[in-house]
């Protein structure tokens, strides 16, 4: 397992934390999330040989919020 460090702007609510934090561990690959509203990030655990940090970055974009790099 990796792990990566989404920045995500637009989240504004325990809402909007678990809304990505569903949305990261519903792909495949992904183990957890742990999505933090006050740092405005998502630590993610994933399986590299099944998906990319740019795949968790288009999923977070789709539901609604800015993922940086």
């Amino acid at each position: 397992m990796s792990e990566a460090i989404i920045q995500i702007e637009g989240m504004s609510c325990g809402g909007c934390v678990r809304n990505v934090t569903r949305t990261l561990e519903a792909l495949p690959g992904v183990a957890g999330a742990e999505v933090s509203l006050e740092r405005a990030c998502a630590v993610v655990q994933y399986d590299p040989a099944v998906i990319d940090t740019a795949a968790m970055r288009r999923a977070v974009e789709e539901a609604g919020f800015d993922a940086l790099q």
